[in-house]
């Protein structure tokens, strides 16, 4: 047996670990199948990446094992799925203790979950892929219906189970279209076909705006986001699953056909509209929220918005970075919400000190020299939104350090910015080392567009600080918090195309007692 077929051979195995945990939760739990099955899985994935970092196992050998995917991206993904994985189970052992059927019942679909998610990630085959794509949205069903009773939760995963099924017919016809261009149903065959073509005919196109429509409603983009900011209900560490990895899966799916999608303008231009407005909306839209889980939810939207407007910049290093630091970040936020409920209230009792004019404008030289000397010295080319969105960021770090619970001097915050800065910098060139930027169809209209949202977004961010008051003001925060309404309008279009009876709600207040067990 040759070497690649022994790499081939373990790489499935990640996937076949997390089914044989399931398997042992299919009568009765079995936690120390599913401990012993995610530590495996995660020990499996950081051993290949180490073997391919250090060049043991080059990729290119990976292209004669056929139906594994060949892509540095997938080896990152494969590793981090797996890493959440192993810590999601294990916050799992405790949170979920207490009842043994609804124990059994969760590990047995949190397993073909995660099966399935690292399956979609190595598969070469695009019949594979879509299978196991299926599988995915099928298993997360019966985690977000987790307690049936929920007349919210039960709503909630119902328009995923819609949207979901949307998704799979707009990517099942852009793999039948792949199919029918190349002649293949491998994704490396793809790669092939697109480096030879210096120009997408009407298949190929068609194929890349489907897999962009795919990609955005993956990602919950507005409109149809309403679900997974009331998915929350769902238990703690499906939230944490759901946030951390599977919602990232539309992004990776740009990465993984970056050649095809790189020569599509329109797919280019339907992320970096829908994406950026999501991005911008989304992020107002938290400003208004109370409740920590939703906050998250929100924040989860304007990420996965931004992570696609990169992609529709050609940023795809800077999108796989993204993901991976996104995917960390939210699996802590979601499996320390309780501890982030008591940080959130003292910030609120904190006395805010906003800054005034002078702090800003004295920020915004710094913020704006900073980028600037960055962009000279290390000579960088467009797009150069992103470097904006940088900017603005570091000015309202700078301006806000003495505001509620963030008080420091000018120079611990410049030092801080300075550290981040840096440690972004090496961690977006060791992306740059698995995916690279490549020359984006949309030009510098795309970067100008950006442009615009991100001025605006700071624009309404100074305004719903400082104008609270304000009657127009108001209404418009009125409309932020309902978010425009938009969900209200699909979700009556979803229940009126596809009805769907909902659970009775239980209301004490209402409780019936039958007459013969009334007190004479």
């Amino acid at each position: 047996m040759n070497t690649p077929m022994i790499w081939s051979l373990s790489l499935y195995a990640i996937p076949l670990l997390f089914l044989m945990g399931a398997a042992a939760n299919l009568s009765h739990v079995n936690w120390r199948a599913t401990l012993w099955a995610s530590q495996g899985a995660l020990w499996i994935a950081a051993a290949s990446a180490l073997l391919t970092l250090f060049g043991n196992v080059p990729l290119a050998d990976l292209q004669g094992a056929g139906w594994i995917n060949p892509s540095a991206s997938s080896l990152v993904m494969l590793l981090l799925i797996s890493f959440i994985a192993f810590v999601n189970v294990r916050f799992s052992h405790n949170y979920m203790a207490g009842n043994r059927e609804e124990e059994t019942r969760y590990l047995r679909w949190l397993m073909l979950t995660l099966g399935s998610v690292t399956l979609v990630v190595i598969s070469n085959h695009l019949l594979v892929f879509m299978a196991a794509w299926i599988s995915i949205s099928m298993s997360l069903h019966q985690l977000l219906v987790f307690y049936p009773q929920r007349q919210r939760a039960v709503l909630a995963a119902y328009k995923k189970f819609i949207f979901a099924r949307l998704a799979e017919v707009t990517l099942f016809t852009a793999i039948m279209l792949l199919y029918y261009d190349t002649g293949s149903w491998l994704i490396s065959d793809v790669y092939v076909a697109m480096a030879k073509a210096s120009q997408l005919n009407g298949v190929q196109e068609t194929a890349a705006v489907l897999l962009a429509l795919t990609a955005l409603i993956k990602c919950a983009q507005l409109p149809l986001h309403g679900w997974l900011i009331q998915v929350v209900e769902a238990p703690t560490p499906v939230s944490a699953l759901l946030h951390a990895g599977i919602i990232n899966l539309g992004g990776f799916l740009m990465i993984l056909f970056a050649p095809l999608i790189i020569q599509s303008a329109i797919a280019q231009w339907l992320l970096l509209i829908v994406g950026g407005l999501t991005t911008v909306v989304a992020a107002l839209i938290m400003m208004t929220k109370i409740s920590v889980k939703v906050r998250l939810a929100w924040s989860t939207m304007s990420q996965m918005g931004l992570m696609l407007v990169e992609c529709g910049l050609g940023l795809y290093e800077l999108a796989l970075l993204h993901l991976v630091a996104h995917s960390c970040y939210k699996a802590y936020a979601f499996l320390n919400s309780g501890s982030e409920v008591e940080s959130d209230l003292k910030r609120r009792l904190a006395l805010p000190k906003m800054p005034r004019a002078p702090q800003w404008l004295s920020s915004f030289l710094i913020a704006a020299a900073f980028v600037a000397g960055m962009i000279w010295i290390f000579d960088i080319s467009g797009p150069y939104s992103p470097w904006l969105l940088l900017g603005i960021a570091m000015m309202i770090l700078v301006a806000e350090r003495d505001s509620r619970l963030q008080r420091g001097g000018l120079f611990g915050v410049l030092s801080m910015a300075l550290i981040l800065v840096a440690a972004y910098s090496l961690q977006k060139y060791g992306a740059g080392l698995v995916v690279q930027s490549l020359p984006d169809a949309v030009g510098v209209w795309g970067d100008l567009w950006m442009s615009v949202l991100f001025i605006g977004f700071i624009a309404l961010y100074w305004v719903l600080k400082y104008w609270p008051e304000h009657p127009k003001v108001m209404h418009f925060r009125v409309a932020l918090y309902a978010g425009f309404y938009l969900d209200e309008w699909v979700t009556r279009l979803s229940l009126n195309l596809f009805p769907k009876q909902l659970p009775v709600r239980f209301n004490p207040k209402q409780l019936q007692i039958a007459p013969r067990e009334m007190i004479q």
